[in-house]
């Protein structure tokens, strides 16, 4: 019997769609992509969650010098229209939220906890994470989509292979940053990961 399986949709955030802060190209495409995806295939998961980049101070995370690989232009401010998913994102369907980045960078879905929607003030570190959220609902198996591939898509995906989780990356729904995308494939690839 196949495990119970999650779709986790990874930062879909207006800073990382086209006019944000930190854009990636492709970002509102994948948002609908996405969205599609779901009106045709939401009986496929017995889960849906999100997770967001929520900054309230990320200390060297954010630069006004950035080098684009430890630290970058300030982005998903908590609590602001930047840090908001992009509008093309149906979230009716979306069970659970997961905040990360409060107070460090945090690139990965499962350095994140639940949030209640809504809640501008994001979470509590005593509120579940996501692998907690995850195994309490019986999640055995993960596919990832969002942005951008090349970062917290892949770090979320290897964590969650890491963790045990059987994991895909569905590449049609996320958007990278990088040209070439194969380093990142490579390295999802050599992480147990099952590229979709």
């Amino acid at each position: 019997m196949a495990p119970a399986r999650a779709l986790v949709i990874v930062d879909v955030q207006n800073d990382f769609c086209e006019g944000g802060s930190l854009a990636v190209d492709g970002g509102a495409a994948t948002a609908s992509r996405i969205t599609s995806f779901l009106a045709d295939h939401a009986d496929d998961y017995d889960a849906v969650v999100t997770t967001q980049d929520w900054h309230v101070d990320p200390g060297s995370h954010f630069s006004a010098q950035p080098d684009f690989v430890d630290s970058w232009p300030p982005h998903c401010v908590a609590g602001t229209d930047g840090a908001a998913f992009h509008p093309a994102l149906e979230l009716a369907g979306v069970d659970a939220m997961f905040r990360k980045g409060q107070y460090a960078a945090a690139y990965s879905g499962f350095e994140g906890h639940l949030a209640q929607f809504g809640d501008a003030q994001g979470d509590s570190d005593d509120s579940p994470t996501l692998d907690e959220w995850l195994r309490e609902h019986g999640i055995g198996a993960v596919d990832v989509a969002g942005i951008a591939t090349d970062y917290c898509v892949k770090a979320t995906a290897l964590d969650a292979a890491a963790a045990g989780y059987e994991t895909r990356v569905l590449r049609e729904l996320c958007a990278g940053i990088a040209d070439d995308l194969g380093p990142a494939y490579r390295d999802l690839e050599a992480g147990n990961v099952t590229l979709a």
